[in-house]
């Protein structure tokens, strides 16, 4: 196969899984593989952006939603909640992110990994696992697992610099990129890799259909608001942003059994998103410091370290991997051009809004070995392992300006009451055997413990089994069940939005304002997963894989929709947040059932004097649905309120497409290489807010090309693009749009975003 293919694999590892930083293959678990190369001719600058490309099973909008959700792309997994997918680098757990995602969208009240803070030039492939995953990678691979496996070759390295933009004209962006692989001293190595991306923001807002300008004197009207410019709004776009990102792997021997490795890497993040636009006639607008009106951005300064030491080894017949892993994330936030209309014209312009800060501490080992008996036709593999994590979260206080009053328009800075320090302690214990029955029928059993100090201790299983009829086909099965336990910022994270007219907060789940509205202590989400599925290699250099998967979870974390009304308001102003007219809260509202199989082919053919072509077929299919309700509160149902209502169901559901569909063709030729893609997105709902319908965004069809050229050995130049027939989505219909200041031409949390065609040029050099 090329180094460049997607491709599917199976196997064990003989007893060495604590050995391998790549996922522990069991043949009754297929994983799909997608290397460095593959990620680096999407184009894509980030690695989620290459890996949702590549990937039918994974969607990313480029845009959660509006505000904080607008700073972090996110995935999902199966058409899962982004937090419902464990990400790993190099075998071991990843941090999670400390940017809360409150509004709704796709990825409404997760707050995930963000793997964008890897350098794509350091990875080289990614395993994505799709089912089984829980009891041997982590309880909360409900939708499956991905691998990251970084670069640790000895053999020299590569820079890459590429220039992107729009065909709209906006949107440039500028990304370098670099590894460099060594050896030290007879068998260690040293990787370093780094990335620098600057990308400019683009722009697909509606003309401002309000007014510009408050009347004159008498209620004369303003003649300004009949002659100037309309085209203020900025909020419906891809953010601009600048990311430093450098990692480095280290494996260095003490003796001749036993290694010490190192895996860290490093993220400085800085971002302005565009919010509402606030004309001078706005209530929210102080005419003295804004006479033709303001518009506020919403700016992140993120830092982000995480580093893994630990040493492998052998003794006895044993594998080991003893570690301790080192995360923290922290994310600074501040409200910009905009003013607090409570302090009239003693107002700053720009609010320091205070911060997000998340850290975890991990420490533990894992042992494999392989036991040969006479029982049985091949040894049985021998996996097991204890971790212990301890989580924080923290919110810190923003300046008084940006919270007193109304707060800082239209995003609010951390009261003194949303200051917080929370932790939490997790021990967790696995073991599994994998064993073969007879020479062709293999199964695995696992299972793990997991106690949260401050939940439960919960257990969870897997059992899978796989019969090869022949080397060329095979079948298999596997059950298993997981547990997703609230991240902190789920249980603590507050956040105030003041608009026009009103304001709403996201309450902590346990404060004191969601307990009078039914609020409490949070569950986890419990979830069984059933697979079957086929793998197949009818002729050579072909492969074939299908799955069918039915995916149950209980009490299925989410936000309620915002609640609100007179008595919603007296009951949040009796709790202390007078002024306050919506709020809502996470929860665990419903139980949710997901039916879904995907289906892949690929197939490389070498014509010899023709050059080779590289044939590839995804297909991913997905639908959610409501299995039952739980018990709406008796505070709210007093009230007429459901805390669950339509549209917070169809944001569960619909947001993400039920199906995505690839076809890749790559065709190498001597110093050229061709690669060209077709992928196809399903429908999905927009829904641009509570009170208006939703409006149904059309399958797509978007097209992807990539022309190289190697110069030298080792120079190659690269000219493509993405969606290069220039694909909008569904334009939203102006009797709905117009209703929110004709601000969303397009669905903000689309699946392939609403910037159109983009083009760029690569080079890459080789040392």
């Amino acid at each position: 196969m090329q180094a460049e293919e997607i491709r599917v694999v199976h196997g064990t590892n003989a007893g060495q899984g604590a050995l391998a930083t790549t996922t522990e293959t069991h043949s009754t678990t297929s994983v799909v593989i997608v290397s460095g190369a593959t990620l680096m001719k999407t184009g894509a600058t980030n690695v989620m952006e290459a890996l949702a490309q590549s990937s039918p099973s994974i969607t990313s909008p480029p845009l959660g939603a509006t505000g904080s959700n607008a700073l972090v792309q996110t995935m999902q997994l199966r058409g899962l909640s982004a937090d419902d997918t464990l990400i790993l680098v190099n075998g071991h757990r990843r941090h999670i992110g400390a940017n809360f995602n409150p509004n709704a969208g796709p990825n409404w009240g997760t707050e995930p990994t963000d793997i964008a803070l890897i350098p794509i030039s350091a990875i080289d492939h990614i395993e994505v696992i799709t089912e089984g995953a829980t009891a041997l990678y982590g309880q909360d691979a409900i939708a499956g697992a991905v691998n990251i496996v970084l670069k640790q070759g000895t053999d020299g390295g590569t820079i890459n610099f590429k220039n992107s933009g729009f065909y709209a004209g906006d949107g440039q962006a500028l990304d370098g990129s670099a590894h460099y692989g060594m050896a030290v001293g007879q068998r260690g190595s040293f990787n370093i890799s780094a990335q620098v991306t600057h990308q400019l923001p683009t722009n697909r807002s509606g003309l401002f259909n309000g007014t510009l300008y408050p009347a004159l004197a008498g209620g004369v009207p303003d003649p300004r608001n009949a002659t100037d410019s309309r085209d203020v709004q900025r909020i419906m776009g891809i953010p601009k942003s600048t990311m430093e990102t450098i990692s480095a792997v280290t494996n260095l021997p003490v003796t001749n059994t036993i290694n010490l490795y190192n895996t860290s890497t490093f993220s400085h993040r800085a971002s302005h998103v565009a919010l509402t636009y606030q004309s001078a006639a706005s209530s929210l607008t102080t005419p003295a410091l804004w006479p033709n009106g303001m518009l506020p951005y919403l700016g992140l300064d993120q830092y982000d370290f995480e580093t893994d030491t630990g040493f492998k080894g052998t003794l006895g017949g044993f594998a080991w991997d003893v570690y301790t892993n080192f995360a923290r994330d922290q994310q600074d936030y501040s409200t910009i051009h905009t003013n607090n209309i409570t302090l009239g014209t003693m107002s700053p312009t720009d609010f320091d809004d205070g911060a997000s800060i998340v850290s975890e501490l991990t420490s533990g080992f894992r042992a494999s070995r392989a036991f040969a008996t006479a029982l049985l036709p091949r040894p049985i593999n021998l996996d097991f392992g204890f971790e212990y994590r301890h989580d924080t979260f923290q919110m810190t206080e923003g300046e008084y300006g940006s919270w007193y009053g109304r707060g800082a328009s239209d995003h609010a800075g951390n009261q003194p009451f949303a200051a917080t320090n929370q932790n939490r302690d997790v021990y967790d214990g696995h073991v599994n055997l994998e064993f073969y029955l007879t020479p062709k029928w293999e199964w695995t059993i696992g299972g793990r413990s997991v106690s949260y100090n401050n939940l439960a201790t919960i257990e969870t299983g897997s059992v899978g089994t796989r019969y090869n009829f022949s080397k060329h086909f095979a079948v298999r099965a596997s059950f298993n069940t997981g547990y997703r336990p609230p991240t902190l910022g789920q249980q603590y994270f507050y956040y105030n939005a003041p608009f026009a007219g009103y304001s709403q907060d996201q309450l902590p789940s346990n404060s004191e304002a969601a307990r009078a509205l039914g609020g409490g202590p949070l569950k986890g989400e419990y979830s069984r997963n059933y697979s079957i599925g086929f793998e197949a290699s009818p002729i050579e250099n072909m492969h074939l894989i299908g799955n069918l998967y039915y995916i149950a979870i209980n009490d299925r974390l989410a936000s309620t929709t915002a609640l609100g009304g007179p008595a919603v308001a007296n009951i949040l102003s009796q709790a202390g947040l007078g002024g306050v007219t919506y709020a809502s809260y996470y929860t665990n509202p419903v139980n949710t059932q997901t039916y879904g199989g995907d289906f892949s082919l690929d197939y490389l053919w070498n014509t010899g004097r023709y050059g080779s072509f590289d044939f590839r077929v995804g297909v991913n299919f997905s639908d959610n649905e409501i299995r039952s309700y739980n018990k709406t509160p008796a505070v709210l149902k007093n009230l007429g309120l459901q805390s669950f209502n339509t549209y917070a169901e169809e944001i569960l559901l619909h947001t993400s497409p039920k199906n995505r569909e690839n076809l890749d063709i790559t065709w190498k030729y001597g110093r050229w290489s061709i690669f060209a893609q077709e992928q196809r997105y399903g429908s999905t709902l927009f829904l641009p807010s509570p009170a208006l319908p939703g409006v149904s965004e059309n399958p797509a069809m978007l097209t992807n090309l990539e022309v190289s050229y190697r110069i030298l050995p080792r120079w190659a130049v690269a000219v493509g693009g993405r969606n290069i027939g220039n694909k909008y989505p569904t334009r939203v219909p102006y009797a709905i749009r117009g209703k929110l200041q004709n601000q969303s031409l397009y669905s903000y949390f689309g699946p392939y975003g609403f910037s159109g065609g983009m083009y760029y040029v690569r080079t890459s050099l080789d040392f």
